[in-house]
């Protein structure tokens, strides 16, 4: 039997040279693990392949919103307003459990970006163009009303605010729960499997692909009637593989985001507010913690690790105090940092801000399908409308394409049968959960982690191993995200299964060490290997800290 772990991936590597794929995809980000889905799903046997760890790049690297796109309708792009907007509450229904709704507010300024009449009536075309529920649409406050909201906003030249939804997410834990679910579906997936070079048939078309394990450099040929380019950042690059190297050429943009503890920020309300030059940043508080961003500037750099500068941090904080002038942040008050790039369209003449988010597709002339740009929140769009394609030029035998069916599935972790069970379920199973000898409130935070997948992690309790001190509720996590999750690294755990170097960075450092002697004792690895991981999560742990 299948398993999505680092077993069921040396399984799928020893008989991967013998499958013959209808689709291989590159790049196992959420476009890549959504195309993936929606593939499988039409019967199409699909391959994913990442050079990384599933979400490495910028799926994990995003400001966590799954919003409607408010900032599209000042550029005029109704459309995309229209379908990342009902795209939203397609993601919120799928996944309740890592989707949440989030008020948001949008202080209004004399001598601002936007006053009072056109926030009012923008903020009312936009729930209409999203279609947005009725107990979720805009309302418009006093400045008295925003201030009772959010205390530390500047009160000079305040007018009022505008207050309206969007939808906060663990970006790095929805691409997983979305490639666990195209896997229970039948889709083949690899992380750490790097793209070499592509085969071609006696017509010159792209037929597979050579693999390289990163982990142990072994190479493997994969065959595939399709190939689909879907590595964000890295989408030229793959390009530049193909004997036609044609395509858009890419504007990388970077995007970054700090943390300070919120005994220094004391941030009550999410807000999206104006700068100094007229861009937009967010702050959103989120476990005792608050996080600002994000800055967008062109960026040719490290794609894999790209850096985060002191001018991106001052920028941020110079945005902080101006919007929140009594707080009186310095350097030393970010815990930690991290930095994604947006992989856009070229468009010139436009800056980073400017530039659209919109996805764009394109075949080359070898049949290399590749897609670029695009947003989190419209990735199940975009994999249909790649999947379509691919059923297209597929189809031989005359019978209509099946259509796609992921509008109405409900991901891994979240098949409750309305959103709003998510909350009753964490409070209802909390006390059971915990039976199994962890705290109430360890039970209520994995229950709002995992979902309905809960059982499947409570379940190794009776298989955890005894030779670290590791609390039984990180143990459980653990081996969950080993077994069930393919984490191959402690960076794969404590960056993409739990998001805690990003938000509880002195959780990680107190229990590195033992998570690294727990991995390497369940999975066999030589001291060498062992070396190898602390070597890399001492670096990341760096790039998150030391490196502020």
């Amino acid at each position: 039997m299948k398993s999505f772990s680092f077993e069921g991936r040396r399984e799928l590597l020893r008989r991967i040279e013998r499958e013959q794929y209808d689709v291989i995809i590159v790049g196992g980000g959420i476009t890549g693990t959504g195309i993936a889905l929606d593939c499988t799903t039409r019967g199409l046997k699909t391959l994913v392949i990442e050079m990384q760890d599933f979400a490495a790049g910028t799926s994990s690297r995003s400001t966590k919103l799954v919003h409607g796109g408010l900032r599209y309708l000042k550029q005029f792009e109704v459309g995309m307003v229209a379908e990342v907007g009902k795209e939203r509450e397609v993601v919120y229904r799928n996944a309740p459990h890592v989707t949440h709704p989030e008020w948001m507010l949008l202080p209004i300024y004399r001598n601002g970006t936007f006053g009072k009449y056109s926030t009012s009536l923008g903020l009312k075309v936009y729930d209409f163009l999203a279609g947005v529920k009725k107990k979720e649409r805009r309302k418009m406050l006093t400045g008295k009303e925003a201030l009772e909201k959010e205390p530390l906003l500047n009160k000079k030249g305040l007018l009022g605010a505008g207050y309206y939804v969007e939808y906060r997410t663990d970006d790095a834990r929805l691409t997983m729960e979305v490639a666990k679910t195209a896997f229970i579906k039948g889709a083949d997936l690899l992380n750490y499997a790097k793209a070499e070079s592509f085969t071609y048939d006696v017509n010159g078309k792209v037929s597979g692909l050579y693999v390289k394990d990163v982990l142990n450099d072994h190479r493997y040929r994969v065959f595939g009637k399709k190939v689909i380019n879907a590595t964000g950042p890295w989408v030229e690059d793959v390009i530049g593989m193909d004997r036609t190297i044609k395509g858009k050429s890419l504007f990388h943009s970077k995007g970054v985001h700090i943390v300070i503890d919120s005994s220094k920020f004391p941030l009550k309300q999410a807000v999206y507010f104006d700068t100094r030059d007229g861009r937009m940043v967010f702050a959103i508080p989120r476990n005792g913690k608050t996080y600002v961003g994000t800055t967008d500037t062109e960026y040719e750099n490290d794609l894999i690790h790209p850096e985060i500068t002191e001018e991106d941090k001052q920028y941020l904080l110079e945005s902080i105090d101006f919007m929140f002038p009594d707080v009186q942040l310095g350097m030393h008050d970010i815990e930690s940092a991290w930095a994604g790039i947006r992989p856009l369209i070229r468009e010139e003449g436009k800056g980073p801000s400017e530039i659209s988010r919109k996805d764009e597709i394109w075949t080359s002339d070898t049949g290399l399908i590749t897609i670029a740009g695009g947003k989190l929140t419209g990735y199940r769009k975009m994999a249909e409308t790649v999947t379509d394609i691919v059923c297209e030029q597929l189809q031989r035998d005359g019978k209509p394409a099946p259509k796609s069916v992921t509008k109405h599935l409900k991901l891994s972790g979240g098949d409750f049968r309305e959103p709003e069970d998510y909350r009753r379920f964490i409070h209802e199973r909390a006390a059971d959960i915990a039976k199994v000898g962890i705290s109430k409130t360890d039970a209520m935070t994995i229950l709002a982690t995992y979902g309905t997948n809960v059982d499947s992690v409570v379940k190794y309790a009776d298989r955890v191993l005894n030779e670290t001190d590791l609390p039984l509720s990180i143990k459980l996590t653990l081996h969950y995200a080993i077994e069930e999750e393919m984490a191959l690294t402690p960076a794969d755990y404590f960056i993409r299964r739990t998001g805690a170097l990003l938000f509880d960075i002195d959780w990680v450092n107190q229990y590195k060490q033992d998570v690294i002697e727990y991995m390497a004792i369940l999975m066999g690895w030589t001291p060498e290997e062992k070396e190898m991981h602390w070597v890399e999560l001492k670096a990341r742990i760096w790039e998150a800290r030391e490196g502020c």
